[in-house]
């Protein structure tokens, strides 16, 4: 899967055959809300434009186990109720938005000297 220009692969079927997507006693809203969030979780983390064209300026590649790790980091933060998070790896700093899961920008090590950053409320090193 390609998102928003980086290359994401699928891991296959999500959910089970056959599986009633929504919960007893719910209206036809609240179903529709909960298929939507189902969707959202399973698309996983996503990156704006500005980020991608960053990744690529500064020549930070996507693996699988970036990507994993990556959202795995981003599931603690919202765990702990962050809203906006640097995550601190060794391939450099990916600034997210929790509540909409997406990097909003990134930098590689190289560049992370004598940088400031605002308007984040939360830090995770992976």
């Amino acid at each position: 899967m390609d998102v928003n220009g980086v290359r994401r692969i699928d891991s296959g079927q999500h959910g089970i055959p056959g599986q009633n997507t929504t919960a007893p006693g719910m209206g036809e809203g609240q179903a529709e809300f909960y298929k939507m969030f189902q969707q959202r979780a399973k698309d996983g983390l996503n990156f704006s434009k500005h980020a991608t064209k960053r990744m690529n300026e500064r020549g930070i590649a996507v693996d699988n186990q970036l990507m994993s790790n990556l959202e795995h980091a981003v599931e603690d933060a919202r765990k702990k109720g962050a809203k906006d998070v640097a995550i601190i790896g060794a391939q450099g700093i990916f600034i997210v938005n929790v509540p909409n899961n997406t990097v909003v920008t990134t930098m590689s090590q190289n560049d992370m000297r004598e940088r400031v950053f605002t308007n984040i409320d939360s830090a995770v090193i992976m």
